[in-house]
């Protein structure tokens, strides 16, 4: 049977940018989505999926770019699967975030006429992240003008991101501006090493090789964490890496390492082992100290985090005789960002070792004031919890980019509190939780904060008040 031919469309003009980052062009009025785009752009594109409404499309050529477009500063852009809008000045990318969000909460929440606040940009546009992590694979992204390898070439191993829609393919990286100093350094010489010294790099199809990932942490204390994961229990191996590592930084705070024989790259249920140094680092934060392991789930744009906490506590107007419920609580920072400030706080999470991570950031800032609890929320978070730690004045919730589940809005309309803040990565399945509040809450105010330059990611804190 032959494969169906989808036709090509010639001189489209992309004109907008849709949810996820995704560009729009019309055709006869008909909505063509365009990737690695922008607005102004003349482009040729080949459908690849047609819809009644809309169609999905491959990019082929560029006619014509954009007033709007700038040079990207990344050597990597365009096969790397990270900052894919380098291309976009940064006052325009603020602009579609801000209209992203506009057009979420209008659109799937139902709202007219609402405040919405301008977005507040990140105070830098570059080494901005406080964790990455890098991939190890035995076949990297050759470019067009590398020639042809053997297959047992080492020069075909990569160190560094996954390029874009290939899990198997690897940017071998040689400076990523996500993370400041030493990160590139550590990266590379790391990379350099094991190349030298004969490590054979992972292959995701085999499940073959020793080397699989590397996780480097850093903090605006000075102190820095470096976790190296292996596939292979090879001690010689690990031992000679990992002094080789600490012998090049000595000025790293926690130097670990992960065995990992598992066909995925999770480590949460892995054993972590401390090679030199501590377990942990600690990040600070207008005055509280955070203890992050590796494990720990922290804002990976730490200044930028403080602009979002300090907007959360803002809008929640906390008074000292009110009981605050922190769902999504992770590793407490919101929960003990706001616990000063209160009677006290309830947080809530399913992932247990965030939760001992919460519990230890309250005692090393002298806290004790939160309660925090580990369980799924909507099994958790029950009108008998409720009875046992006391009806929340206000529910504050960071929830993953999926939302919030049915039964966890059910209760939260039970507890009824007074207000509820809703700090969110997702406005699509924000602006879905807020309609199915829409009877007992006004929508009072939403800040966006851009978390992740050069990406379509953005974070959006909303402000709801109980109806009387």
């Amino acid at each position: 049977m032959a494969r169906k031919k989808y036709p090509v469309i010639e001189n489209l003009v992309i004109t907008d940018i849709a949810a996820e980052g995704v560009s729009i062009g019309r055709h006869d009025n008909y909505v063509i989505f365009v990737r690695g785009v922008i607005p102004g752009d003349i482009v040729d594109v080949q459908l690849t999926r047609t819809r009644k409404a809309y169609a999905e499309s491959k990019l082929l050529r560029i006619k014509e770019y954009s007033a709007d477009r700038t040079d990207p500063f990344c050597s990597h852009f365009g096969k790397c699967g990270g900052c894919k809008w380098q291309m976009l000045p940064y006052e325009k990318q603020l602009y579609y975030k801000q209209k992203q969000v506009f057009d979420q909460l209008s659109r799937i929440g139902g709202l007219k006429d609402f405040n919405l606040k301008p977005i507040i940009p990140s105070g830098k546009d570059k080494f901005y992240r406080n964790k990455l992590e890098f991939t190890f694979a035995n076949r990297r992204w050759l470019e067009t003008h590398e020639p042809e390898m053997n297959k047992d070439d080492r020069g075909l191993e990569g160190l560094g991101f996954h390029v874009q829609g290939m899990f198997d393919r690897i940017i071998d990286l040689e400076t990523c501006y996500l993370q400041a100093d030493p990160s590139n350094e550590i990266r590379n010489k790391i990379g350099e090493f094991t190349k030298r010294e004969g490590y054979d790099y992972y292959n995701s199809r085999s499940h073959e090789g020793m080397m699989r990932n590397v996780i480097i942490r850093t903090a605006s204390t000075g102190e820095l964490m470096v976790v190296v994961i292996f596939n292979k229990d090879n001690q010689e191996l690990i031992q000679d890496l990992m002094k080789y590592i600490d012998s090049e930084f000595p000025q790293i705070t926690s130097l670990q390492y992960v065995i990992n024989p598992k066909f995925n790259d999770s480590i949460y249920d892995q054993e972590v082992i401390c090679f030199k140094g501590r377990d942990f680092i600690y990040e600070e934060m207008d005055g509280l100290k955070f203890k992050i392991g590796p494990k720990s789930f922290f804002q990976t744009n730490t200044e930028q985090a403080l602009t979002l906490y300090r907007k959360t506590l803002e809008f929640a107007a906390v008074m000292p005789d009110e009981i605050i419920y922190d769902l999504y609580t992770g590793t407490g920072t919101i929960a003990n960002f706001v616990a000063r400030h209160c009677k006290k706080v309830v947080g809530i999470e399913s992932v247990p070792e965030a939760i001992e991570d919460a519990k230890v950031n309250s005692e090393i800032n002298n806290i004790s004031n939160t309660a925090f609890f580990a369980g799924d929320m909507k099994d958790l978070l029950s009108a008998e919890f409720i009875r046992k730690n006391g009806k929340p004045d206000t529910i504050i919730l960071d929830p993953p980019r999926a939302g919030v589940h049915e039964n966890v809005i059910n209760v939260m309309r039970e507890a009824a509190p007074g207000k509820i803040v809703y700090v969110s990565c997702n406005p699509a399945t924000q602006a879905r939780d807020i309609a199915m509040l829409a009877d007992m809450y006004v929508h009072v105010e939403s800040q966006p904060v851009d978390m992740f330059p050069h990406t379509h990611h953005v974070e959006n804190v909303t402000l709801l008040i109980r109806k009387n």
